[in-house]
């Protein structure tokens, strides 16, 4: 079984807005909506987890009715942070699914992905055990202590920033949270970066510029533009 685990706990401070980034209405339907009708749609995967603020557990269940997302099977409370929801939803899932189920980990509030991305992730776990969606670093990066001045750049060619979905087996993440948990490493939402803390390797999939997260005003911006962008016919 394929389970898309979207991460939707966030409070959305930075947005200052009155409510979670993620219920945020854009064409008239949340952003947690519009993420959850990418892997609705998408043919390889089974079921959806989200886990969210408790208190929008019910509202996450009447607008996964209201938009047809009939393959969400479980809405689970968020912890204090992006590790914690994390390992909540992983918890949930081993108590009814097996060790070798896959789980793909997406935050909620990256509505663009589209059906090449999650494919791609499905192809490379299945090459190497692992995927982590990825794109090239296509800026100058500079290295700064004080965030004002430097002369310490990083050669972009060696640089790839990170997006999700993360796609792994369900009994190895959660493996791997819990050896997180014995050694005391905390602040990890993303899960390459604590699988790279416990010395595991992370192979690339096929990320893309479109697969943005939405975290500011700024961002939602550019996220109602891309829903109404149409590429034009003559590009290759």
């Amino acid at each position: 079984m394929v389970v898309a685990l979207l991460t939707a706990a966030g409070s959305g401070t930075r947005m200052h807005q009155d409510i979670p980034k993620q219920f945020i209405h854009v064409d008239n339907k949340p952003v947690i909506i519009h993420t959850m009708e990418a892997f609705q749609q998408h043919p390889s995967v089974d079921a959806i987890m989200v886990v969210t603020i408790d208190s929008w557990s019910e509202v996450l269940w009447a607008y996964a009715k209201q938009f047809n997302i009939t393959k969400l099977r479980w809405v689970i409370p968020g912890g204090t942070t992006g590790q914690e929801s994390i390992r909540n939803g992983l918890d949930a899932l081993i108590k009814e699914l097996s060790y070798d189920d896959i789980v793909m980990v997406h935050d909620g509030n990256r509505p663009l992905v589209s059906s090449e991305v999650i494919s791609n992730s499905l192809v490379t776990f299945a090459a190497h055990g692992s995927a982590v969606a990825v794109i090239p670093c296509t800026e100058v990066v500079f290295e700064s202590d004080n965030g004002i001045s430097s002369c310490v750049s990083t050669e972009r060619e060696k640089l790839f920033r990170t997006q999700t979905p993360h796609t792994y087996k369900l009994g190895e993440l959660l493996d791997a949270h819990k050896e997180a948990e014995k050694r005391g490493l905390t602040g990890m939402a993303a899960s390459c970066m604590l699988m790279k803390e416990l010395g595991r390797m992370t192979y690339f999939s096929k990320g893309s510029e479109e697969n943005m997260k939405i975290t500011t005003l700024e961002d939602l911006k550019i996220f109602k533009a891309l829903l109404h962008t149409k590429e034009d016919a003559w590009l290759k």
